[in-house]
């Protein structure tokens, strides 16, 4: 009978979500603190000893261990398991890596040649050198269904350095000289490494897939001397044609892991610390998701695993990001924390100075560090590493190491990208050069480049520099925590108490019971004779056991142990053995018993273990910590002012040049070309501004934008420009109408802005003191209209407005109130039917008004003949407009001394 329970909804979501929020945190997502493991790489370590895959013993495959993992412990994804694995793995992602990993990494020596689809061979040496210049090349493969199919080379490269090698002789005449793991395609489709293949091994070649051929192995030597190798990769089949006409596996080894058939893997060294003395029953262990087998809670775990490997996890409402350390000064961290129980945080920090990632790099700044220390959160900045390499005709900035957790694939992408869309300006040419021996970026420099600037535009840009959070957070007594540093190496230490007491424990209940069973012994040594005459009389063992425990006050065990002696252990030699240990062991209960009974014995204990650990895995510190310096370095600071001209055209193209591009001509010269405009393009606007000013961009939708002067590409005369939708963040159908250069964003200074329908509206400069990446709003507008002209005003000038049909309007600026940015404004001059405002300029009394028409002709008048009106009027007559002239194109504010630059459509 099914029974119905009516519960609220509200209730049940809040329950079910609470329960798996927890199973998420506790069971999945974060550290334990203890350890530093998330339950899954728990497992899978532990899994890992069970298959006795210790640092001295044999690889086996991936495959092996994650079905192992999943069968006995971790009942989730394949994918899942795998991933962990391989994580553990990797000396990019792990500072101290806790899985020995070994793909398939058979290589080949520089000279040896790949059969190419366009006809060439090419040696490996040859390829690498095509693919640092671009070139992409082809050649045979075998398919799944011993097809031969064209494939793309990827990534040729070397792999390793002084390696040692074989010769594989065919019976052809022709020879490979690679390593001896490399592996052969054989005829059946199956791989075989080097040097497990024999003389007659039929290889596949590349007539057919079907034919025998006669491409045998004649002879597999092993050469006395080592060299650097190299690999290519095939994406898809794995196998590549080499120019003596037989197929060969690729390497596997690239950014992403190969599939776990390929892969293999044991324990490093220093996982064995962590598993050290689990059989001593020193932790608990639960039973595994169907109850038929146990598995442990936590590991021992003699090194700080936490700190010096950190952990990255996102739970439900919580993350965590620790990042690593080095192994000597967590070490040194946790001796002092020993010895001076009393000390901070800040204390601590004189030994463990900051993250020490794997990938090297500069932290930049101390305050995020201390914080994160202090409090458990924080955020740092971290860097490349870059230099200059100077050449004979060129410099290159070279990137050898990378911010932590930051994919090399993808920012070099991320690079390439800056520098076609003209973010980044002075690089020719980027290359990724890196290999087995790490990380090497080149990016070749224009001459000429102020190298300070392109680096800081790079780290403005690009992952070149990261920004870190750093939240210490990890199950504490089976809850999540954040923790700060004393805290975590206090649970470490309190760990490594627990730890050595149980041990201690487990070995004195275990030499006890030995001394137990030594004692029973030596007593049957003093009555030997007795002994065996009462043996050789009894019916059975049962009843000779019995006889023993009554006669002779014995234990079970002990009679046992008398049953079981070999006559051999009745030699005088052999009975000295049995004092001898027995001696051996009262004194190390001794010393067992003493240890429980004495913290300080306990911490000394710990002491000395740390030490040892820190000798044996410690090693020097890779990242560089610059304390006192922010890491932002101002632009502007490597900026040399000085005055340029900006253009702006009509399709938004825009350019910077110096002023001395124009030279000074006569009324009526010919002229010189200011800007090349592409074809059906004009000049919108021509201005000049300092290098060091801010360039407040503002659109026809009423948005503006911020530019730095300098950050606006520099072009000769006849160069069209950089599209500003390269530079700004435009919508749409919208485009630049008016520039603003702005030394600085004083109060009292406002900016007015005019549209086509003759609204003006004035807002503080102020208000735009706040850059935003995708712009703000400048002023709200009607129905078709743009916004169309901009200008700075101090709040006691006049304006004048002047139309395409030659009407000008002349009033105080006082008459328009400061607004707020998504105000709409009000009329500024009212239009008559087919006209629109063309002209705007504030007022300057050394000024006057020149007018220009499209026909070509121009007219200079003084600003006092246009009288002063209200605001909101049709205004005055500012020019007769003819077909000879017609209609107005610019009105400008000119001095006498001053140069105007003109310029054709």
């Amino acid at each position: 009978m099914t029974i119905i329970v009516p519960k609220l909804i509200e209730e049940e979501m809040k329950n079910s979500y609470l329960a798996y929020s927890l199973s998420v945190i506790i069971g999945r997502a974060l550290p334990d603190v203890r350890d530093g493991l998330k339950p899954v790489h728990r497992r899978i370590l532990y899994a890992m000893r069970d298959l006795g895959l210790v640092h001295s013993k044999p690889y086996k495959k991936c495959a092996r261990i994650v079905g192992e993992v999943l069968g006995k412990y971790h009942p989730h994804g394949d994918v899942a398991v795998y991933d962990s694995l391989v994580r553990l793995a990797q000396d990019f992602s792990l500072r101290y890596p806790l899985v020995q990993g070994q793909g398939n990494f058979g290589c080949f020596t520089k000279d040896t040649k790949v059969k190419l689809a366009d006809g060439r061979s090419l040696s490996f040496e040859d390829l690498v050198k095509e693919n640092k210049e671009g070139k992409r090349n082809f050649t045979f493969t075998v398919t799944d269904t011993k097809h031969i199919t064209i494939a793309e080379i990827k990534n040729p490269r070397r792999t390793k350095t002084t390696t040692e090698l074989v010769r594989v002789t065919l019976d052809t005449g022709e020879s490979i000289t690679c390593t001896p793991d490399h592996r052969f395609m054989l005829l059946d489709g199956s791989y075989s490494p080097a040097e497990k293949l024999s003389q007659g091994t039929r290889l596949m070649p590349m007539l057919s897939a079907e034919l025998s051929g006669n491409h045998k192995v004649a002879s597999v030597e092993k050469i006395h001397e080592t060299a650097d190798v190299y690999d290519l990769t095939i994406d898809g089949t794995h196998n590549f044609l080499l120019d003596v006409g037989i197929f060969v596996h690729n390497s596997l080894d690239g950014d992403n892991p190969a599939s776990m058939r390929y892969t293999e893997a044991r324990l490093q060294k220093l996982s064995e610390e962590l598993l050290v003395d689990i059989e001593k029953e020193t932790v608990d262990f639960v039973p595994n998701f169907d109850a038929s087998l146990e598995e442990p809670t936590v590991l021992p775990s003699v090194a700080p695993n936490l700190l010096i490997n950190g952990s990255t996890g996102i739970a439900v409402g919580m993350a965590t990001n620790i990042p690593p350390h080095n192994m000597k000064e967590v070490c040194s961290a946790v001796l002092h924390l020993i010895d001076h129980e009393e000390c901070t945080s800040a204390d601590l920090t004189q030994h463990v100075p900051g993250p020490d990632f794997p990938t090297g790099g500069i932290i930049i700044g101390g305050q995020g560090l201390h914080e994160a220390y202090m409090t458990g959160r924080g955020k740092i900045t971290v860097r490349a590493r870059t230099n200059i390499e100077e050449g004979k005709n060129h410099q290159s900035l070279i990137v050898t190491e990378i911010p932590y957790l930051v994919n090399k694939s993808t920012l070099v992408e991320e690079l390439a990208s800056l520098i076609q869309e003209k973010k980044v300006q002075g690089v020719t040419d980027l290359r990724d050069e890196s290999d087995r021996d790490g990380v090497r970026i080149v990016l070749e420099i224009k001459n000429g480049t102020n190298t300070d600037v392109l680096t800081n535009q790079l780290f403005t840009h690009s992952r070149l520099q990261d920004t870190m959070s750093i939240i210490m957070l990890s199950i504490v007594d089976g809850g999540p925590k954040i923790l700060n540093i004393k805290e975590i190496l206090t649970e470490f230490i309190n760990h490594r108490k627990n730890i050595i007491r149980r041990r201690t424990t487990h070995d004195l209940r275990i030499a006890k019971e030995r001394v137990h069973i030594l004692e029973g012994l030596l007593m049957a040594l003093q009555h030997i004779d007795a002994i065996v005459e009462l043996i050789k009389k009894s019916r059975s063992p049962k009843i000779a056991q019995e006889q023993l425990r009554q006669q002779y006050t014995l234990s079970e065990k002990q009679s046992e142990a008398i049953l079981d002696m070999k006559l051999q252990r009745l030699t005088g030699l052999e009975q000295e053995k049995i004092k001898g240990e027995h001696t051996e062991l009262c004194t190390l209960i001794l010393e067992l018993e003493s240890i429980l009974a004495s913290e300080p014995k306990i911490l000394s204990i710990i002491k000395e273990e740390t030490q040892k650990i820190m000798e044996t895995y410690g090693d020097t510190r890779r990242t560089t910590i610059l304390n006192g310096s922010t890491g932002i370095v101002e632009e502007k600071d490597l900026i040399k002012p000085e005055e340029v001209v900006i253009t702006v055209s009509n399709a938004g193209y825009v350019k910077r040049l110096g002023v001395d591009t124009y030279r000074q001509q006569r009324r009526g010269g010919k002229g010189v070309i200011g800007a090349e405009a592409r074809d059906g393009d004009h000049l919108e606007s021509v201005f000049m501004a300092n290098t060091q000013d801010n360039i407040l961009c503002f659109t026809s939708h009423g948005k503006v934008h911020w530019l730095n002067a300098y950050n606006i590409p520099e072009a000769g005369r006849y160069a069209k420009g950089t599209a500003l939708a390269n530079i700004v963040q435009l919508d749409k159908e919208e485009k630049i109408t008016a520039c603003l250069p702005v030394k600085a964003f004083n109060d009292g200074i406002f900016v007015f802005m005019a549209t086509s329908q003759g609204i003006v509206k004035k807002v503080s400069l102020s208000e735009f003191s706040n850059p935003r990446k995708g712009g703000i709003a400048a002023m709200t507008l009607g129905e078709k209209d743009t916004l169309t002209h901009v200008a700075l005003t101090d709040g006691t000038r006049n304006i004048l407005m002047a139309t395409k049909k030659g009407m000008a309007v002349r009033y105080h600026e006082n008459t328009v109130r400061a607004m707020g940015r998504t105000a709409q404004g009000v009329y500024g001059i009212r239009l008559r039917e087919e006209d629109e405002m063309i002209g705007f300029m504030v007022e300057d009394e050394r000024k006057d008004v020149l007018t220009i028409t499209n026909n070509g002709y121009g007219k200079r008048t003084a600003v006092t003949e246009y009288r002063l009106t209200n605001r909101g009027g049709i205004g005055v007559t500012n020019i007769k407009l003819t077909e000879k002239n017609g209609d107005v194109i610019a009105v400008l504010p000119v001095e006498m001394n001053e140069e105007i630059i003109l310029m054709s459509k």
